[in-house]
């Protein structure tokens, strides 16, 4: 210990920042010039700051604690934990009170509970340096928390944590109190500074990453609802010490160790602007190797866990963890290095960790640290810096024992307990994403995200139902994606969609696909409205359309695309979860419609804007096919014919005027690009207008007046049977009105019904001859599957003039009604509709699908397992294929 003299010459001499405080507080002054160091800290932790209220009264009491600390230190009179405390204990105390001035002047009367405060890194071990910042976790129970009669608490919790930031690190003359750093919380470019602690525990059980469990370790509530911090602490206890660590946990801890060195080289040559704190052999490696072996031993150890580094190098030495004397040399070099960089801080109150990289700077700093000039704090230094490099080598694996076969053969060990069969797969899976050889995963942070979801997600796919499906495809779709780390951070704060991922990857390629083009799309399933049914067209057309202010015609195909996608995307999933295939095609069918209405609309807008309007003309879209009956699947096409109203020798009026025929053929290939052309958020729909007049060969659009001469002149038999399910889905409602009329008369006019039963006969053949189905599975063209029914009910239809609904459904039923058509196939129709809808989702090549998704496809359809599915479904093709044998063979040829 030193005399006072001498300390305060040091201090006047070397340190601007400590000189200005002995004038500031005279009578804490005085106390440490008469020896007495306790004294002086009661005198400076009584200073207040009169009427001002607790903000200035905190920051002039931070400063004479720092005058005080600083003077103990130098005099030798504190040891490193004594002052290192003192700073916490403040710390501890400010956050009190500005959390307890934030309450009253919000909620005056409330009872301050169910906030807390929790302390992290040096702070939570009570070793705070001289000028730290802190780096507290807010928590908050929405159940306790004080908030107003139409506040939510979870606003409150905000508030309440903004005000107690701002109380602490406001600064004025009398400087600040701390810096206030919130960014160590889950998430925090993406969720509110203070979290409710439900949600907290369980981010930190599931999801959190391996930099966190080692955060933790000194964690401790240090102000505010102290029971809740500790309840908090309890329940994420298995998050932090693990009895035995999962797989790639120690590659990760490992990991975060290299990667301190390789983001801190600039820092790591010794000598002027070495960094103290991060460089080579500095103070984080002496806290990280303690760090790195609790985690370890620690959840078989609890005397190991102490956040303190100097308590957990004797405890570790104890334990005979590490050797006793690597414990000592660590702690003498921590001692040192936790010293000189109090030194540092010092002179200007300034967060440093560097040396001065100029020479009168350096000497300065060995000044005040009682050495002659910075040479000698160099000599002092380096020997330590150098030991404490060579000893944080042996974190590597070659060191420590943990070579690839041994990693592998516990990787594997693991694999297995988890449930996989053959963990081989698996383990190659892994070993691919380390690798760094897919582009999605080459960053460090993508690789730290995937380390940290890694537990969690192979115990949900050793569970799959199908798991190396499932791997597989997970492994194809994550080599699709630009980047993984949204994508594995998403399901890392939402663990409940890894399950329903699994299934996803297990059972359905084409949604798997999806995620691949757009993984964000896993995010829509979040919310449990996204398994409702989607509204009706106006509503969803209104959401679709919606866009931000100043978006463009561009701006609105990408919306519509990631919208559209969001939903088909959800309707596929209703029905992987178990949903009705029928209810999830009619969604489908409504997504479609309105993305139609949609599209259209705008496009026609933008046609307008430079060709003007046809006066008296308006753009017309008929739906065909399985769109026309409103029933779709994943994999539906759009079958689509365009018309338009008024006269097609009339003229646009605008700046680029136009004849109405080219004018609405080109707007209808506007429209046909805006529903099928891909942009950045991806593809839509195919559409399909080969069903126009004259088909290939003719107009893209042709007038109403002319379709309707041409359906009564011109059209073919097959064209007649198409328009059964022909339904409008754009145009006003007097052109939508003038469009069913002409359908009407056309499907109503008399005719050979004779002639008509013969020649579907005929195109029934022509299509089993050229498209044969590509299985007995393919429900839509084996015989008596669903194209037989079609026609069936189309033959029927013409031969009664009756029942035009383009619902099949619809139609049938009525048929059936009326007598027309046996009662069994309206079962049979919902049974393989349903089989095709499901089917497009988990065999889009219409064969069997995979064992593990067969309990899945007979589900949906309504059976209990597979064996009875398929007899259900041999038994609805032979009613099918009875019905329509039996109105076909007066017409098979001969």
């Amino acid at each position: 210990m030193i005399g006072w003299a001498e300390t305060e010459a040091r201090i006047r001499g070397y340190s601007p920042f400590l000189a200005r405080a002995l004038d500031r507080y005279p009578a804490v002054a005085a106390r440490l010039a008469s020896g007495d160091f306790d004294a002086a800290l009661r005198c400076a932790q009584a200073v207040d700051g009169g009427a001002d209220g607790v903000a200035r009264a905190l920051r002039r009491r931070r400063g004479a604690i720092a005058l005080t600390v600083a003077a103990a230190d130098l005099a030798g009179a504190w040891d490193l934990d004594r002052v290192t405390r003192t700073l916490s204990d403040f710390a501890d105390q400010a956050l009190e009170e500005a959390l307890s001035a934030a309450m009253r002047e919000r909620y005056p009367d409330a009872d301050p509970r169910g906030f807390v405060v929790l302390a992290l890194g040096k702070h939570g071990s009570r070793e705070l340096n001289y000028s730290s910042d802190i780096d507290p976790i807010l928590l908050y129970d929405p159940r306790t928390m004080p908030h107003g009669p139409r506040e939510d608490a979870a606003d409150a919790a905000v508030r309440i944590g903004r005000r107690v930031s701002e109380l602490l690190t406001t600064r004025d003359g009398d400087g600040y109190v701390f810096r206030v750093d919130l960014r160590l919380r889950p998430s925090p470019e993406a969720t509110p500074i203070a979290l409710p602690v439900e949600a907290a525990i369980g981010y930190y059980e599931s999801t959190a990453m391996g930099w966190e469990q080692a955060a933790f370790i000194r964690a401790r509530p240090a102000a505010g609802d102290i029971a809740l911090g500790d309840y908090f602490l309890r329940q994420i206890r298995p998050f932090v010490w693990r009895r035995s660590l999962d797989f790639g946990a120690i590659d990760a801890i490992v990991d975060i160790s290299r990667r301190i060195r390789d983001h801190y080289a600039q820092g790591q040559a010794f000598g002027p602007g070495y960094d103290l704190k991060r460089g080579r052999g500095g103070i984080r490696e002496v806290e990280f190797f303690a760090q790195v072996h609790q985690l370890i031993h620690g959840g078989r150890d609890p005397a190991l866990r102490s956040g303190n580094t100097r308590v957990a190098l004797r405890a570790l030495a104890a334990a005979g963890v590490i050797e006793g004397e690597v414990a000592e040399r660590l702690d003498d070099a921590y001692v040192l290095f936790r010293t000189v960089e109090h030194r540092l801080q010092m002179v200007e109150d300034r967060q440093t960790h560097e040396l001065p990289k100029t020479r009168e700077a350096l000497d300065n700093v060995a000044r005040l640290h009682g050495l002659g000039d910075g040479a000698a704090l160099l000599d002092l230094l380096r020997p330590q810096v150098e030991w404490v490099g060579r000893n944080y080598d042996r974190l590597t694996p070659d060191k420590a024992d943990m070579s690839l076969s041994q990693d592998e053969a516990r990787l594997k060990e693991q694999l297995t307990e988890m449930g996989f069969a053959d963990a081989e797969t698996p383990v190659a899976r892994i070993g691919r994403w380390r690798s760094g050889t897919i582009r999605a995963l080459r960053s460090a942070p993508s690789r730290e995200a995937l380390e940290a979801l890694l537990p969690g997600l192979m115990r949900t796919m050793a569970k799959a139902p199908d798991p190396s499906r499932a791997l597989n495809r997970l492994d194809d779709m994550i080599a699709r994606l630009p980047s993984a780390i949204n994508f594995f951070k998403l399901l890392a704060a939402r663990p409940a969609l890894l399950e329903l991922l699994a299934e996803i990857l297990s059972h359905a390629p084409t949604l798997a696909d999806a995620l691949g083009r757009r993984a964000e799309l896993i995010d829509g399933l979040i919310d449990a409205s996204a398994f409702d049914p989607p509204p009706a067209v106006p509503v969803l057309a209104a959401q679709f359309a919606a866009l931000e202010p100043g978006e463009d015609y561009q701006a609105l195909l990408d919306r519509v695309r990631q919208r559209v996608g969001d939903r088909r995307f959800a309707l596929g999933a209703q029905i992987i979860r178990g949903g009705d295939p029928l209810e999830a095609g009619r969604g489908y069918g409504r997504v479609a419609e309105a993305a139609i209405e949609v599209l259209a609309a705008g496009a026609v807008r933008e046609f307008e804007a430079a060709h003007g309007r046809v006066p008296g003309g308006e753009m017309l879209i008929l739906a065909l096919g399985r769109l026309g009956g409103g029933v779709l699947t994943h994999a539906s096409d759009l079958d689509l014919v365009y018309l338009f109203t008024g006269d097609f020798a009339a003229e646009s009026d605008g700046g680029k005027p136009l004849g109405a025929t080219q004018y609405f053929n080109r707007m209808a290939q506007r429209i046909t690009n805006a529903l099928s052309v891909p942009t950045a958020s991806g593809p839509l729909y195919e559409v399909d207008t080969r069903l126009r007049p004259s088909g290939a060969q003719g107009l893209l659009a042709v007038s109403l007046d002319s379709f309707a001469r041409y359906q009564r002149e011109e059209a073919w038999t097959w064209e007649h049977l198409a328009l059964t399910r022909a339904r409008p889905v754009f145009g006003s409602a007097a052109a939508r009105a003038a469009l069913a009329a002409v359908l009407d008369e056309t499907l109503q006019r008399p005719r050979d019904t004779d002639a008509l039963a013969r020649q579907a006969v005929k195109m029934r053949g022509d299509i089993a001859r050229h498209k044969p189905p590509a299985s007995a599975l393919d429900v839509k063209l084996a015989p008596g599957g669903l194209v037989d029914l079609e026609f069936l009910i189309h033959v029927t239809q013409f031969r009664h003039r009756m029942a035009f609904h383009p619902d099949l459904s619809l139609a049938l039923a009525e048929l059936v009604a009326a007598g027309h058509l046996p009662g069994e196939l309206i079962a049979a129709h919902d049974l393989i509709t349903r089989f095709l809808i499901v089917s497009r989702l988990v065999s889009p090549g219409s064969t069997e699908p995979p064992e593990a998704t067969r309990p899945l496809v007979a589900r949906a359809c309504g059976a209990d397992n597979w064996d009875r599915l398929l007899a259900s479904y041999a038994a609805a093709r032979q009613s099918v294929g009875e019905a329509w044998a039996a109105l076909a063979a007066p017409f098979e040829e001969e």
